[in-house]
């Protein structure tokens, strides 16, 4: 299967004289050669962002001198900062976030857990996600992604134009309800070794937004719903918004549109949330994993 013709991936053909790119997927997903985060020239920032919006995601290895001041630095070429759901930040680095699991934690859940886009409860959901990669397993921890632009692009005429009216719930109620089993029933929460501090209410509540929402750089459009935040549809019942949030959430996350990362130590990897979707997997206990996150401030999904 190929869902790309061979020149979507030419290097030469893309403009791109100042990184390399190798494919992970047919799907979607990309490393970057050539380049120093700490060092990243504008010629080479500029053929990045054109090859994340390309691939949907794409990583970086070897970034052993790779520090946070550097990657908050890279994350405001990007744009402003975005606000963060569930945690303070880190002393020193309100704006960025330690995804931490202890080698002794056994846990159901860990960050990231489900297919899901980042916090698009939130009026403006983050646009693009950065995690590094500090300590990792020896093996597990991996992460998936899903192109949703592909999968909104295989639809059929007909159910684009179904749903190209609707608009989602995004809601954390469900993501909150696992985070809280077992749980007292306050603000203040923990999810493996991470220390949350949430506004549940405002979470629940949520926004609506577009189920079918364009990119406002590139005018792709791609599917903007997920199986852990999509609580409904705008107008329908919530037996009618199932059956098709249930398709549209398989739809989006088929095996086919997706590609799979196996972490190392000193990675870095950037993906565009209106673009894809991704999920964490918890298959490590005894092991320990650490990751440093920031995030790019969205626009109201339109």
């Amino acid at each position: 299967m190929q869902f790309y013709p061979p020149e979507y991936f030419d290097d030469k053909k893309n403009g791109y004289t100042a990184i390399r790119t190798v494919p992970l997927a047919s799907a979607m997903g990309a490393e970057i050669l050539d380049v120093d985060i700490a060092n990243v020239s504008d010629e080479q920032f500029a053929q990045i962002k054109d090859a994340l919006f390309r691939y949907k995601m794409i990583y970086f290895r070897g970034q052993t001198n790779m520090t946070i001041d550097d990657q908050e630095a890279l994350t405001l070429r990007f744009g402003e900062f975005g606000t963060d759901a569930y945690t303070k930040g880190m002393e020193g680095h309100p704006n960025v976030q330690r995804v931490l699991k202890e080698a002794s934690s056994v846990v159901d859940w860990v960050f990231g857990d489900g297919w899901h886009t980042d916090s698009p409860f939130l009026a403006q959901p983050p646009s693009i996600s950065l995690l590094q990669s500090l300590d990792v397993p020896p093996y597990g921890g991996d992460t998936w992604w899903s192109n949703a632009q592909l999968a909104y692009e295989l639809l059929s005429d007909k159910m684009k134009e179904v749903i190209a009216p609707l608009k989602v719930h995004m809601s954390a109620a469900w993501v909150l309800s696992n985070v809280n089993k077992g749980k007292p029933k306050l603000n203040d929460l923990s999810l493996g070794d991470m220390n949350l501090t949430v506004d549940q209410q405002k979470m629940i509540k949520g926004n609506f937004h577009p189920i079918v929402r364009t990119h406002p750089e590139t005018g792709q459009k791609s599917l903007y719903c997920d199986t852990s935040y999509s609580m409904g549809i705008e107008g329908m019942t919530q037996e009618e918004s199932k059956g098709l949030l249930d398709f549209l959430g398989w739809w989006a996350t088929r095996e086919d549109f997706n590609c799979r990362l196996r972490w190392e130590k000193n990675m870095l990897v950037i993906w565009d949330n209106r673009l894809c979707l991704h999920k964490a997997f918890n298959d490590y206990d005894g092991y320990r994993r650490e990751m440093i996150r920031t995030i790019v401030n969205g626009e109201v999904p339109a």
